[in-house]
């Protein structure tokens, strides 16, 4: 016989206690907890917040859903998700790119399950047999004389698929926005998009492709951990000192003209000193966007590979092929959901699942028209850094963890982010600031604030 307790936790489980409603219709309460300098800890902990989040911050903002690479021919789609709600970024007959809900206009059915493939011309629902034309429209529903005398026609069922309005491809990604409210994406992300226009310029041909698989991690913490971090620049030489540290050591006493191998090349870097990392310099946006690496960085002084050289200087000349390659920026944050090591040729993709939950996507891209060496050069920095096995990964990963379990005990209610702070940052467009500032958070929160809000108490519009 079944105990009443493991009733009572079989259904609480199933189904898990209301979260609290401070700020569900309390916009103010919401603003209040960010400050010029701090936040406050609910941020991360809160699952009333993560639940407002889904439903008005990620649908108000742009969010990066995949690479035309993967989309390459009609009916080419992969599946992916935006604050819980599945889509399908498909190929058109025309050569352009739709963003669907995968939703069936039935009954609420997935109507693709697979991460990737082909559809050939249509999409068929595998619950009713209903067919989707790949621009969404309605193709055919079996035995419609079922519905003769019914007015479908009027129901929203005889729209088929919803379809996403706002989708902007820019040099090969693809971005979308639930909501058709705030910023065109241009005016979105400004000129923040010069680290895409770099990472795109560096193959010979002027365009990338993914290749390499996918690495994905999860970490157990909230999402704005991971975003924070990546230009956190007073974390690495404690937090890496293990690992990186450990490479550092070993390559101790080496000649100074032996060559390095490609790992501690790629290691090294993160046991650098506070002056470099300052001297590096960051740059934030408008909308929570920035890139440290102003002046250099971590990839400056990768090895040369002289073929790959010469391929850059034979498509763009001498002069404009060292202003590509002479730009190394460490990471670019498109705020919320990506970002980018253009020096490196790979992007990591933020993905919430719960308020103490985030899955990390990490692709790799190959320059068309580069030797293979960079594309190498590329999946061995993905495995070193980004991969599950990586263990500089599993610094970060303990720190996210410990950062999320800290942030419940009694006596400090707000997370400080002074480092660097002057009055007059706040309210500018476009700042350049030290590398070790933590101008980075500080703008990304102010974003929070806004998108989150922007909304609240007002019904938001799909098409």
């Amino acid at each position: 016989m079944t105990s009443a307790c493991s009733t009572m936790h079989a259904a609480s489980a199933l189904f898990p206690l209301q979260t609290s409603m401070k700020y569900r219709d309390n916009p103010d309460a919401v603003r209040a907890l960010v400050q010029d300098d701090r936040v406050h800890r609910d941020l991360y902990i809160d699952a009333e917040l993560f639940e407002l989040e889904q439903q008005h911050f990620f649908a108000n903002t742009w969010n990066y859903v995949g690479h035309e690479s993967q989309v390459a021919q009609p009916g080419d789609y992969v599946t992916n998700e935006i604050a819980g709600r599945p889509i399908i970024v498909v190929r058109q007959e025309d050569g352009s790119v739709r963003v669907l809900m995968n939703r069936c206009a039935h009954k609420g059915t997935r109507v693709v399950s697979a991460p990737s493939g082909n559809t050939g011309g249509f999409f068929r629902c595998p619950y009713h047999g209903w067919a989707y034309r790949t621009d969404g429209s309605l193709l055919a529903i079996p035995w419609k004389k079922g519905y003769d005398g019914a007015p479908l026609f009027m129901q929203d069922a005889s729209r088929g698929l919803a379809v996403v309005s706002d989708v902007q491809v820019y040099r090969g990604f693809i971005f979308a926005r639930l909501n058709n409210a705030g910023p065109r994406f241009e005016e979105y992300f400004g000129e923040s998009l010069t680290s895409i226009d770099n990472m795109v310029d560096r193959s010979p041909q002027g365009a990338l492709e993914i290749a390499g698989g996918c690495l994905r991690y999860l970490h157990k913490c909230n999402w704005k951990m991971f975003v924070e971090n990546l230009n956190d620049t007073m974390h690495p030489m404690v937090v890496h000192e293990s690992s990186a540290g450990t490479a550092k050591k070993m390559w101790t006493g080496q000649p100074a003209d032996a060559p390095k191998p490609m790992a501690v090349e790629q290691f090294v870097p993160f046991m650098s000193d506070y002056k470099f990392f300052e001297d590096m310099g960051v740059r934030v946006f408008e909308n929570g966007h920035s890139f440290s690496g102003v002046n250099f960085s971590i990839h400056s002084k990768y090895s040369a590979i002289p073929a790959y050289d010469a391929a850059m200087k034979a498509a763009y000349g001498e002069e404009r092929a060292a202003r590509i390659l002479g730009l190394a920026r460490h990471n670019t944050v498109y705020y919320p959901n990506l970002t980018i090591k253009g020096a490196i040729q790979s992007i990591r993709v933020v993905k919430p699942l719960a308020v103490d939950r985030t899955l990390i996507e990490s692709w790799t891209f190959r320059l068309k028209g580069a030797p293979p060496e960079l594309l190498e050069r590329t999946t061995t920095y993905n495995r070193l850094i980004n991969s599950p096995f990586s263990v500089v990964g599993h610094d970060d990963l303990h720190s996210y963890r410990s950062i999320q379990a800290g942030l419940h005990a009694s006596g400090h209610e707000w997370v400080n982010l002074q480092r660097n702070f002057e009055r007059s940052e706040v309210g500018l467009r476009d700042v350049t600031a030290l590398g070790t500032s933590e101008i980075s958070m500080r703008n990304q929160y102010r974003a929070w604030a806004h998108y989150i809000t922007a909304t609240m108490g007002s019904p938001i519009t799909f098409e």
